[in-house]
């Protein structure tokens, strides 16, 4: 009979290896784009579409410059929009509202792949996020008041400028290292964790435990340790368990997408939330608001597969 310490080694055994192979496929991803997006940065062409932009900003109550933000957070992770959020003098409402859309759509090539590896449309989570980020902030500039958010709280913040392509691929370089050494650590760290929740027998009390949020949110029960991992660590980080998940069929394809349409909106409320609200964003303002309009999308997402013309495809996963 094996002892508690043997089958703890034989669940770290089993883990690495699968969180390994994501890891590679995710900077397979991550990688390019980062490098990518620096280019456009330094050649100036994100700063030249952001001039469009413009209207569609001042329409929801955000001053023009802002759209390079959002530009930049579509294509990477959030550090880079929230720096150049703390490099413009912005209102503690502006602030607030860029910062829904960037939490809404960031990093979204990376992210919406990992939701097309886990039953969904890549197109269709793309479209959502970006669309749901207008949505957002629209709604949010409409009730939010302006007396007592008028503070400025943006500054002339120290940022990495590239003067030549050799910086921009020092720093392309830089920060590639620590990305992969931070996706290695995280998505072995929960992958280990999965494997001994299931080898203890844990999956099903949290399941049982998680009830009640998961009726409240839409949610099938047994994506309940799902809803956990990408509320707390995120889309990219949690795509290892949501892949293993689905190809062992612990969760439909269907599940699957469904939990989608909730993390496209509301994901690592925990890291992502502090970030934004460390240069001024109102923590509360932040985290609930993702997660009503979370539980909009999906109810609205059960009600849509329930009309009469509407035909639920399931997905095929990508393998």
């Amino acid at each position: 009979m094996e002892t508690v310490g043997q089958r703890i080694g034989r669940c770290i055994r089993s883990a690495v290896p699968k969180a390994c192979r994501t890891c590679f496929w995710l900077l397979k991803i991550i990688l390019p784009v980062s490098l990518l997006v620096r280019l456009l940065q330094y050649s100036g062409i994100l700063a030249q579409v952001s001039v469009f932009l413009e209207p569609a900003f001042s329409f929801i109550g955000l001053p023009g410059e802002t759209a390079i933000i959002f530009l930049t957070s579509v294509f990477t992770p959030l550090y880079a929009p929230m720096t150049l959020i703390a490099s413009m003098p912005l209102t503690v409402r502006e602030v607030t509202l860029i910062a829904l859309m960037c939490l809404v759509s960031h990093n979204l090539l990376v992210e919406c792949a990992v939701q097309g590896k886990t039953g969904s449309s890549f197109v269709g989570m793309f479209a959502l996020r970006v669309v749901m980020s207008f949505v957002i902030a629209f709604a949010v500039h409409r009730i939010m008041p302006y007396e007592g958010y008028d503070t400025i709280v943006g500054s002339a913040a120290d940022t990495d400028v590239c003067t030549s392509l050799a910086d921009v691929f020092i720093l392309w370089l830089k920060s590639s290292l620590s990305i992969t050494l931070l996706c290695f650590v995280i998505v072995s760290a929960l992958m280990i964790l999965h494997y001994l929740l299931e080898e203890f027998r844990l999956l099903k009390s949290l399941s049982k435990a998680m009830t009640p949020v998961m009726m409240f949110f839409g949610l099938p029960r047994n994506c309940s340790f799902l809803w956990l991992v990408g509320n707390i660590v995120g889309l990219s980080y949690g795509s290892a368990i949501m892949m293993e998940q689905l190809e062992a069929n612990k969760i439909s394809r269907r599940d699957g997408n469904l939990l989608n349409y909730h993390l496209a909106i509301s994901h690592s409320q925990l890291e992502d939330t502090l970030i934004f609200a460390a240069i001024g964003a109102p923590f509360l303002w932040v985290m609930l608001t993702r997660m009503v309009f979370a539980l909009l999308v999906v109810w609205i997402k059960r009600l849509l597969t329930r009309l009469p013309r509407y035909h639920y495809a399931d997905l095929p996963i990508k393998k």
